[in-house]
């Protein structure tokens, strides 16, 4: 048995991505890999992923969470377990599939208060939904607290038309980037949250730390990798690169891009990048590097290690980016071009959002956004109240069916810049933040943009094909604590027939919730 164990274990190190000890070279335990059709279970768990314990919400005890596959296609049915039970931090939760469009299952989305009320502890619910025509990188997170509750999600498409660009693409290939704090998130509310550290696949180090254990990407020379970037952190924007190598853009949030070389690249929390790693240097050791956007926060490093390289640090150095990603350099490859009349202002709904800061709260258009008692998908399938006076009062914008809609957001005041996310859709960026020029011929589509910083705005466009309220908010999570955020809601009057049937048990989680008194 022990022989059977040790083969596997030399197979793993060769094809997989390895966690290693540097002082005493074993693999370490890594999450398992999740299908479509799985069970998750969200309970606490001490855990020192920078070498400092503290409690954590994780899914399955593992930081980050276990990734989940599919094929394009498959149909998802994830039963989400709450086994919660540290009341240091919070005991209700829910899942969000960030990236996947929920076209037809808006009450699967997982977003508190907007599709549905949080799974109270000892409870679970059942997202069962299709991801249609969608391949790419996705990942998932929870939407009511910032305490570990996320990790990646990756649907595979067979005819993947980039795959001549690569030889590798499993699940050694995926690479989290996360921030980590040593405070839970209930104590950080009202308070600007400063991270501890950057970790690389669940693994990092912290200023005064102790020199623990950093994460292994394994690769052979000759062969090309396609990596997929997740950024699941809850504030911090990164900067990644891996010292002496190109990396070549292929997809961005789930979508395909036309291939652009880069060496650096900046991610924003909850963005996704695929990027083609050619193993084309010589054997040895190369830094893998994330560097946060705040000094105070610890720069997160993994290890690119050719098989044939000593079990050793690198000794390479982090040269200045001469090539780094612009984001107005990147272009859909598929159908590219924003929807409707190809100038600023010509959309059929042109929308105006300016974000303000007072204090530790901010404002869209002069509203704080705070979430209502009654979610809104059922404020609207119980029809009962008019699609004009849904709650949030000045937080629900109601957009008519099949518009072409033209948002523009302006940053006033500190904070930003602000990665902004819009649920159960992708959008054409016209104008990136910082950039005086429009795009509607070839602009990148994605689902979370930067919206830039104090003075600058951003300009998306995207067709209301998908009836329900989307709310669209800052995915750093203490901004969207602090009411940075807004909810679109698409033809209420289409919802109850776009999202029917609804689950039994989607029906149940407001009347547990509220009889838990939480």
């Amino acid at each position: 048995m022990f022989i059977l164990f040790l083969v596997a274990s030399l197979i793993s190190s060769i094809n997989a991505t390895s966690i290693v000890s540097r002082s005493q070279s074993y693999l370490l335990s890594q999450p398992a890999v999740h299908g479509p059709k799985t069970r998750i279970t969200i309970g606490n768990r001490v855990i020192a992923p920078d070498g400092l314990k503290r409690s954590a919400s994780l899914v399955d005890g593992t930081f980050p969470g276990p990734l989940i596959t599919a094929q394009k296609g498959d149909h998802f049915d994830i039963e989400v377990v709450n086994n919660l039970t540290d009341d240091s931090m919070f005991l209700v939760t829910s899942v969000h599939w960030h990236g996947i469009s929920q076209n037809g299952s808006n009450y699967a989305d997982g977003t508190s208060f907007v599709t549905q009320c949080p799974i109270t502890p000892n409870h679970s619910f059942l997202h069962s939904f299709s991801a249609q025509n969608q391949a790419g990188t996705f990942w998932y997170h929870s939407h009511y607290s910032c305490d570990g509750l996320r990790g990646p999600l990756v649907i595979y498409d067979p005819q993947d038309p980039l795959a001549c660009m690569y030889d590798v693409d499993d699940a050694s290939t995926v690479i989290t980037l996360a921030d980590w704090y040593h405070t839970v998130a209930p104590e950080l509310r009202g308070k600007i949250a400063v991270a501890q550290s950057i970790l690389i696949n669940g693994l990092g180090r912290y200023a005064g730390g102790p020199e623990s254990d950093l994460a292994v990407i394994n690769v052979e020379q000759g062969k090309r990798y396609r990596l997929r970037l997740v950024q699941i952190s809850c504030d911090s924007n990164v900067q990644f690169s891996i010292d002496g190598h190109n990396l070549t853009v292929i997809e961005a949030d789930g979508l395909l891009t036309e291939p652009l070389v880069v060496d650096r690249l900046q991610i924003f929390a909850a963005q996704r990048y695929s990027v083609v790693l050619v193993a084309n240097q010589p054997v040895d050791n190369y830094w893998v590097r994330g560097i946060p956007n705040s000094v105070q926060t610890f720069n997160g490093s993994a290890i690119l290690r050719y098989i044939g390289a000593p079990t050793a640090d690198p000794t390479t150095v982090n040269a200045p980016s001469t090539n780094p990603l612009q984001e107005t350099n990147l272009h859909a490859l598929i159908n590219p071009g924003a929807p409707g009349i190809s100038e600023y202002g010509k959309a059929d709904i042109n929308l105006n959002l300016e974000v303000s800061v007072t204090g530790l709260k901010f404002y869209v258009n002069n509203v704080t956004f705070q979430s209502p008692t009654i979610p809104v998908l059922l404020q609207i399938l119980s029809r009962a109240r008019d699609a004009s006076q849904l709650l949030p009062t000045g937080s629900v914008y109601v957009l008519e069916a099949n518009k072409v809609v033209e948002l523009t957001m302006t940053i006033t005041g500190p904070g930003g810049p602000h990665p902004i996310h819009l649920h159960g859709h992708t959008f054409d960026v016209v104008q990136s933040a910082g950039s005086s020029t429009f795009n509607y011929e070839n602009p990148v589509r994605r689902d979370v943009v930067s919206a830039g910083s104090d003075g600058q705005q951003m300009v998306i466009r995207w067709v209301t094909d998908n009836s329900g309220p989307w709310i669209l908010h800052c995915h750093i999570d203490w901004h969207l604590e602090a009411g940075l955020a807004v909810v679109m809601a698409e033809s209420p009057s289409d919802t109850s027939a776009h999202v029917s049937p609804v689950p039994y048990e989607w029906d149940r989680l407001c009347p547990i919730y509220y009889n838990g008194k939480y």
